[in-house]
């Protein structure tokens, strides 16, 4: 969008969810709308506070914003980390030149742009299944901002450069309850010209965006996706149970073995990057079918868990560690307790010349123990679990919220998320630990969140505990693993050894096998050369409405 008078731009992706109280407070300022569009909002926000306006929006965002006059320019990404922006910078004739967008694949489309992977967050991956380590992302030529980070630089000075994170400068204290809070964002989320829905997985978080949704939408349509398969229906059952029970339209989108194996691959060749869960999968399908329906936004509930104290194996890993911390730092105590591919087992695994360039996790290692510490910081003198929650939150909820992003977005729906808004997450930072987790032989998770909905939804879901990974991908890999036997990338990353007993089987080494074929599949699209045009597959989901 440009200003009237031609001095500013912006280009912006996202939604801001105080774009009322803004324009409001814009107006008392002088200001005048012609549109009413949230663009505008922004633009003006930007034009009257100028880096200032950090403090000042609550949303989903990611955005360029140019002053012509002054030659400056800002770059910017939303607290919580949901919208993503990248950037490279490569040598021109006139000078260093800047590209910015909001997918990897968009700047891989500069000719003058490297497809050079970086060794670092390469086998960092294979750690974390994590395709971005702060700044770092799968191209050593292309940098990610990270969550609520804005930068300011100036155009004809490039090495003149500021930065601020809005981590480091929010200080406000919520006045609201842990239910109105909640129903405050959902409400807010709610706000849209376009056809929505929620996705309904049967577990709290989405029945209590669903439960809020209904009262506000009395036609709301739901979806929940996954696999028929046993021990991996249950989210099918609780959310089928609901939706009866709330009057909702649903729909369930089932996933099975083929339509998985064939999305894997097409999802990698379209986002320029490895998958980091196999949810992706289940996410976009269900994206797709619920956009092909008309529904243009879905509700998530995706960052209660990382907020409330969700994951309970995580926490009590955690309060063992703090009973019994020895010499381990405590990051590296949960690089450690998640791993994937485990510093013991990497050297069997990784190519040596892969491991030598990347200093042997160096910087990985590095990365786990500042980010802690900095969480740590925060509150030194708040209950050592807290810290810990923390970390869940700086580490796991910007990666959930990318998946959840860039799987739907691939499918052409705008997904939010409720509990990953600003208000919900300095609410939560604020409750005590025991108002989120008790460990010990009554452990308990989620409390506040369940003690604010108990009386309005079914104890059943209530109660239910945390569900994860829906897909039984650990015995779906079985025919892709003659793509690692096969491939020059998979040889060049990979030891023959890994490569062997990967294949001999995948299911029982599955912690070995997705990161492996994640790699060997985006290499042989992204690294090498031009591959061959996949498709999308035109098998579509097994659905029945419900």
């Amino acid at each position: 969008m440009l200003s009237s008078d031609g001095r500013y731009i912006l280009a912006y992706n996202g939604e801001l969810y105080n774009d009322h109280d803004l324009r409001s407070q814009l107006a008392t300022l002088g200001h005048h709308f012609k549109t009413a569009c949230d663009t505008e909002t922004l633009l003006c926000a930007l034009i009257q506070w100028d880096k200032q306006a950090i403090d000042k929006l609550r949303g989903m965002f990611s955005f360029i914003f140019l002053d012509t006059q002054e030659r400056t320019m800002i770059i910017a990404r939303d607290p919580m980390g949901i919208k993503p922006l990248y950037h490279s910078t490569i040598a021109t004739p006139a000078g260093r030149q800047l590209i910015v967008a909001s997918e990897i694949s968009a700047i891989l489309q500069h000719p003058q742009v490297e497809r050079q992977p970086d060794p670092v967050t390469l086998s960092g991956y294979l750690s974390s299944i994590r395709t971005t380590l702060g700044e770092r992302t799968m191209y050593k030529d292309i940098s990610a901002l990270k969550p609520g980070e804005w930068i300011k630089m100036d155009m004809d000075s490039p090495q003149n450069i500021s930065s601020t994170n809005w981590w480091d400068i929010a200080d406000r204290t919520p006045t609201q309850s842990v239910r109105q809070t909640i129903q405050d964002s959902i409400h807010r989320h709610l706000r849209t010209d376009v056809p929505m829905c929620t996705l309904l997985s049967g577990g709290l978080d989405s029945a209590i965006t669903t439960f809020i949704a209904k009262q506000a939408n009395p036609n709301l349509h739901t979806y929940c996706a996954g696999a028929k398969a046993e021990g991996f229906s249950d989210d099918f059952h609780f959310a089928s149970m609901l939706a009866s029970e709330l009057g909702t339209t649903h729909l369930e989108v089932i996933i099975d073995q083929d339509l998985f194996l064939n999305r894997w691959e097409w999802m990698i060749s379209q986002l320029a990057a490895p998958l980091s869960t196999p949810n992706e999968v289940a996410i976009y399908e269900v994206a797709a079918e619920l956009r092909k329906a008309g529904h243009i936004v879905a509700l998530s509930g995706e960052g209660a868990d990382e907020l409330f104290g969700g994951y309970a194996p995580i926490m009590q890993q955690a309060a063992a560690y703090i009973a019994n911390p020895g010499q381990q730092d405590p990051g590296i105590f949960h690089l450690h307790a998640n791993a994937w591919v485990s510093d013991e087992l990497k050297p069997a695994v990784l190519q040596d010349h892969w491991r030598s360039a990347s200093s042997d996790d160096a910087y990985l290692r590095h990365y786990y123990q500042t980010s802690f510490a900095q969480v740590q910081a925060q509150s030194p003198n708040d209950s050592p679990l807290q810290a810990h929650l923390r970390f869940q939150r700086m580490m796991n909820l910007p990666n959930l919220l990318q998946r959840l992003d860039t799987s739907t977005m691939l499918a052409g729906v705008e997904g939010r998320t409720p509990y990953a808004d600003i208000e919900v997450a300095l609410g939560a930072e604020m409750l005590p630990m025991d108002s989120k987790y008790i460990a010990g032989e009554s452990e308990q998770t989620k409390i506040a969140l369940r003690q604010a909905f108990t009386g309005e939804l079914p104890q059943e879901i209530v109660q239910r505990p945390k569900a994860s990974f829906p897909l039984p991908f650990q015995h779906w890999m079985q025919p892709m693993v003659s793509r690692l036997h096969n491939s020059e990338v998979a040889r060049s990353l990979f030891t023959d050894q890994a490569i062997e007993l990967v294949c001999s089987n995948p299911t029982n080494f599955w912690h070995m096998a997705w990161p492996m074929i994640n790699l060997t599949l985006w290499g042989e699209h992204h690294l090498t050369g031009s591959p061959p045009e996949i498709s999308q597959p035109t098998e579509m989901a097994a659905c029945s409405g419900k």
